[in-house]
């Protein structure tokens, strides 16, 4: 047996104090898990609780936790097939042992006779069961909000590379301009050479032709012979 975990000690790492004033941002985080911690889902969240006799009752199913956040109890499921006429069961905290052995944990409630059990009350939420509609309505604002996070931050990051990248483009612009310009100026040239060719020579417009002599006058008739 490596250690045993008692009473409010096995969840030492779940209680802290409420917090009175901001934290700093050293004390905000937790970068890893150490080699004493746990995570309740992976270690405690569904393991089986067992009788005073190695039998198997039920399985813990959430942690009761009070406003200064302090874990006081679990809420167990016992009996039923599948989750099917399954009872709930609040447990105190005290009154369950733990045990790790060679990295296992294990929970036992010495008290928990089938008696005891089936006149146990069946435990009672202050605030109802959230319904499935409930829950996917906060998934889709938390996959919204992560979404439009995630947008933002790639929009942020690629920022400096789309400003490099029209900064080169103008400078590429620019170099093509320059290179292209002089050989734009010959085919201008070239151009207007061709055209200028092209143009028949200029003859100079002929002469205006003197006029004609004007014809003899018709002499007079002879007088006739009396």
């Amino acid at each position: 047996m490596k250690k045993i975990i008692c009473g409010a000690a096995a969840f030492a790492l779940l209680a802290t104090a409420a917090v009175a004033e901001p934290a700093a941002p050293g004390s905000v985080f937790i970068k890893s898990q150490t080699a004493d911690e746990y995570l309740a889902k992976d270690h405690l969240i569904g393991i089986k609780v067992k009788g005073p006799d190695g039998t198997i009752i039920g399985d813990v199913e959430d942690l009761i936790v009070t406003d200064g956040n302090t874990v006081v109890g679990i809420v167990m499921g016992t009996g039923g097939f599948f989750s099917v006429g399954e009872k709930k069961v609040g447990v105190q905290l005290s009154a369950l042992k733990f045990e790790e052995t060679a990295g296992v944990l294990s929970v036992t409630l010495p008290e928990a006779t089938k008696a005891a059990i089936d006149a146990a009350p069946a435990f009672e939420r202050a605030q109802p069961k959230k319904s499935l509609l409930e829950r996917a309505k906060e998934k889709a604002i938390e996959l919204r909000d992560k979404t439009t996070t995630s947008t933002q931050d790639a929009v942020e990051k690629a920022k400096p590379a789309l400003e490099e990248a029209k900064q080169k483009a103008a400078e590429a612009y620019e170099k093509a301009k320059e290179a292209a310009t002089p050989a734009y100026e010959k085919a201008k040239e070239a151009v207007q050479g061709a055209v200028d060719a092209a143009k028949p020579a200029e003859t100079p417009a002929p002469a205006t032709p003197a006029p004609a002599p004007a014809a003899p006058a018709t002499p007079a008739p002879a007088p006739a012979t009396p």
